[in-house]
């Protein structure tokens, strides 16, 4: 029985393990500046081990992997290609995309990035997530987020580090932050379509190596987490990772080879003919049923847990995980989770949908898990952009969507934008997405967006205008405070960020991009804080739990009916939750606003305030 697989120190050298099923061999190869050395492992079955004595941390290496050429059966075995170990927890450097890289017989050791052997720390005290089901989840990309914040050091700035600095956290304990989102951190590669166009990964969907942190965004690698974790653990704020496991870097046939596609076959699906298949749009998709996807799913996992502490995890294209190849809501993944001391007890959160067939499975994840839900994005942009018959859907949305996930609770992540699609403030001053620094002829992103521009298309002087907008943001954002269960807000949409209209920014490490601390707008940022201070003080409006009943008021004060609910003109009503009384929330789509009302004796001491966001009405508005 092979040890683990991986690099396991000792205090004679270390052991280096690695799943090659089909290859004739794999060579180690250990790095000493330029010099490579070259060591051939042994083979039994699938594992390739070897033990080395005299390695201390720190040590660089790859892998080398000779056997047959035959792409649609999975073998795509070069041994001129170093290939990075897929458990690797530290890399020398970023991954740098180079059309050499695709070429059969180049070698590539230069271009590569080296693992680094490294020693772990003793595991991080288990306790539970700091996170509610109930409370704030805030997205951020970790280089966008601090790249230009005054108050951070400069050498500091745009990595995991500056997380754990006291402007930061100040920001978010004014937000009441229950856990930050961070979008993935894990070692990744440009596509490589990028380059050419003078572009470059801003996000990081596109991950190589799934355990070690990018260099780049955290150059003191699984420590430099470990101790931001803890320093927001402190302030009682929890950290979830945004992970990729749907696919990997290594694109279609015609992408590099940089670690699995030159290691094991098995870790990709494919057609019956061999063809990759792509339910990710990227070129590839891990093979969740295949052992060896799942294994090195739950390791990782495992890894960032017992390592850094990290509360939870939210996976994009979830549905992937779950495939084999149709999407299986009792997959074998889930049942791995639930069952693992380690995972059981984490937030667990599921983008849930791919391009596959089937893809879209919004509520089909299991109980114990949250799914992000576009439907309440949707339909909150719908009504307050003025489309007919949304009342009803509106209403439901913001009680936790009930008429998508079964049982007694909202499983729902209510959001009204994320880092794909338009900002906040660009859904409301642009109609149309302008993603003409993609490169792409305005044609990639999303083409149906329900934003509205309030009489102008982007930048406006016209106060009117500028007024509207201001309006409508503050009602959307009341809106979400005023929602049951788990909401999420992108970072720096609580103070007005722009992406120029740009509604696809994958690809823009630029001011595109970076947050405008500097020129954000303090007023909305303040009112932000202002909701999510009476959100606290009235458990009652965030509670998952379904709402049994409630007294549902129209704006007029008199009760709502089924025909009021289905009218196309129904512009708003009052919501009096159960048990609490003098709690009102208030949606009045014509006068722009979403009250959020706490009346005498409706809350503890000192909880008794009101939120109005704006006095716009009538005239002022749009037809």
């Amino acid at each position: 029985m092979s040890p683990p697989p991986g690099v396991h120190l000792s205090p004679q050298g270390a052991t280096f393990v690695v799943r090659a099923r089909d290859a004739d061999a794999v060579t180690l190869c250990l790095f000493d500046g330029g010099r490579e050395e070259r060591l051939r492992m042994t083979g039994t079955g699938e594992w390739h081990v070897i033990s080395v004595p005299g390695i201390r941390p720190g040590q660089a290496y790859g892998y080398r992997a000779t056997g047959s050429w035959a792409p649609k059966a999975g073998h795509c075995f070069d041994d001129a290609k170093l290939l990075t170990d897929p458990y690797a927890l530290a890399l020398d450097r970023r991954y740098q995309f180079d059309p050499r890289l695709c070429v059969r017989g180049e070698d590539t050791a230069a271009l590569v990035p080296k693992a680094l052997v490294t020693a772990l720390s003793p595991p991080v005290p288990h306790a539970p997530p700091r996170f509610s089901p109930c409370g704030l989840i805030y997205e951020l990309n970790v280089r966008a987020f601090t790249h230009d914040h005054p108050d951070v050091p400069q050498g500091q700035r745009g990595t995991v580090a500056s997380l754990a600095h006291p402007a930061i956290i100040a920001h978010l304990k004014k937000l009441r932050v229950a856990a930050i989102e961070l979008m993935p951190i894990t070692a990744w590669i440009d596509e490589r379509h990028l380059p050419p166009l003078g572009l470059t990964n801003a996000w990081g969907y596109n991950p190589v190596t799934l355990m070690a942190p990018d260099p780049g965004l955290c150059p003191g690698g699984i420590g430099e987490l470990r101790d931001t974790v803890a320093a927001l653990h402190a302030e009682g704020i929890g950290v979830i990772l945004d992970m990729v496991f749907n696919h990997t870097g290594e694109s279609d046939a015609l992408g590099p080879t940089l670690s699995m596609r030159g290691l094991d076959g098995r870790y990709y699906a494919r057609e019956d003919d061999g063809t990759l298949i792509n339910d990710t749009g990227t070129g590839n998709t891990l093979d969740f049923s295949q052992p060896i996807a799942r294994e090195l799913t739950l390791d990782t996992l495992r890894h960032f847990v017992t390592q850094a502490g990290i509360d939870g995890f939210r996976f994009d294209l979830a549905p992937v995980m779950a495939r084999g190849p149709g999407f299986d809501p009792h997959a074998p993944i889930f049942a791995a989770i639930a069952g693992d001391p380690v995972l059981k007890d984490r937030i667990l959160i599921a983008e849930p949908w791919d391009i596959g067939p089937s893809g879209y499975q919004l509520g089909h994840f299991p109980m114990t898990w949250l799914e992000w839900n576009d439907r309440y994005r949707d339909d909150v942009r719908r009504f307050w952009r003025g489309d007919p018959h949304m009342a009803g859907a509106l209403a439901t949305r913001m009680t936790g969507s009930d008429d998508i996930f079964v049982g007694p609770r909202s499983r729902g992540v209510s959001f009204l934008a994320a880092h794909d699609g338009f900002t906040l403030a660009d859904m409301l001053a642009y109609e149309d997405r302008h993603n003409e620094a993609n490169g792409e002829n305005n044609r990639d992103g999303h083409g149906e967006n329900f934003s509205w521009n309030n009489g102008a298309e982007g930048p406006s002087a016209d106060e009117k205008v500028l007024a509207r907008r201001a309006a409508d943001a503050r009602a959307l954002l009341a809106t979400l405070f005023a929602t049951r269960g788990a909401i999420m807000l992108t970072a720096g949409d609580e103070f007005g960020r722009t992406q120029r209209g740009n509604n696809n920014a994958y690809a823009q490490d630029n001011a595109i991009t970076w947050l405008d601390w500097a020129g954000r707008d303090r007023a909305l940022e303040d009112y932000v804080a202002g909701l999510a201070d009476f959100r606290a003080a009235h458990p009652a409006l965030s509670d998952p739990d379904f709402l049994d009943h409630a007294d549902w008021r129209g704006l007029d004060g008199r009760p709502m009916t089924p025909a009021s609910w289905e009218a196309a003109d129904t512009a708003g009503f009052e919501l009096r939750p159960p048990g609490v009384h003098g709690l009102v929330v208030r949606v009045d789509r014509q006068a722009r606003q979403c009250t959020l009302a706490a009346f005498p004796h409706s809350g503890p001491a000192g909880a008794d305030i009101a939120v109005q966001d704006n006095t716009l009405s009538g005239p002022d508005r749009l037809p």
